[in-house]
């Protein structure tokens, strides 16, 4: 355990090491969450009128499915094209050179009909487990959400695929699984370490905040006070999501650098990121 926590710490500060070279970095996950802002804004009216007309024919409900599939493409053409520019531009950043955020956003516009495959793809699996999931029971959902684990883990590797190969979506989905089952087997035990330091950021964070506002209750600061207190663990909270999608993203390159050529680079140990993944274990 005291191991798995050490190798995240160490994880967090090699990929923030790259993030601290190439700030710019940073653009990307802003880039993805103002497009999701967007997106999201256009589907409202959308969803409400699909939400009249299933009300309208109660055998007949796919309104709402239809538009919630649209959504999904939309959304996850958005995220993957965001995350295809920022592993991009952290890949140049891994091989020695200094990326720019035109670099990256030339790689996803080089790779834009796979990455709208993809999320053609994605948008399809997601549409399926969450009709099985609103069609099933306690035991069910543990099941649909245990498949939507394995399907992450399938194709983590797909948009640093993408990136760099210039490949097709389904092309890429393989060649994903075929670079974890190569390297490090087929299950992955390792605590990649970024999602849990993350968590204990926005833990910490909740406590600050939460004691700060009780404080201002308790001394009587006033109303603008608390609504300060608030405002600044919104974007405290905010902050730390960008900083996390960004350091996923540039693992995610280091991990797809390994996988292909056996090195990550200056700035990640390759023992480190070899320890990340451990082969399933045999019984």
């Amino acid at each position: 355990m005291f191991q798995r926590l050490t190798n995240s710490w160490e994880l967090v500060k090699a990929s923030f090491g790259v993030l601290r070279a190439d700030k710019e970095l940073m653009i990307f996950p802003i880039i993805s969450s103002i497009g999701l802002l967007l997106v999201t804004a256009v589907f409202v009216v959308p969803f409400l009128i699909s939400s009249t007309l299933d009300s309208m024919f109660e055998n007949f409900q796919v309104a709402g499915f239809i538009v919630l599939f649209g959504y999904y493409i939309v959304q996850y053409a958005v995220i993957f094209f965001a995350n295809t520019a920022l592993v991009g531009a952290a890949m140049i950043r891994l091989k020695g050179g200094d990326p720019t955020v035109r670099d990256g956003i030339d790689v996803a516009l080089k790779n834009f009909v796979p990455i709208l495959g993809y999320a053609l793809i994605s948008a399809t699996i997601g549409i399926l487990l969450k009709m099985v999931s609103d069609r099933s029971k306690n035991l069910g959902r543990v099941v649909v959400s245990l498949l939507g684990s394995a399907w992450n883990i399938a194709t983590y590797l797909v948009v640093p695929v993408l990136a760099v190969e210039g490949i097709g979506p389904v092309e890429a989905i393989k060649r994903s699984v075929d670079l974890l089952k190569r390297t490090w087997g087929e299950q992955i035990a390792g605590n990649l370490g970024i999602g849990g330091i993350t968590a204990l950021g926005v833990f910490g964070v909740l406590i600050a905040g939460g004691a700060a506002i009780y404080g201002a209750y308790y001394f009587d600061l006033g109303l603008v006070v608390i609504i300060a207190i608030g405002v600044l663990m919104v974007i405290a909270l905010g902050v730390l999501g960008l900083i996390s999608s960004a350091l996923n993203g540039i693992y995610s390159a280091a991990v797809y650098q390994y996988a292909t050529t056996g090195e990550v680079g200056g700035f990640f140990e390759d023992e480190l990121v070899r320890n990340a993944f451990r082969p399933k274990r045999l019984r």
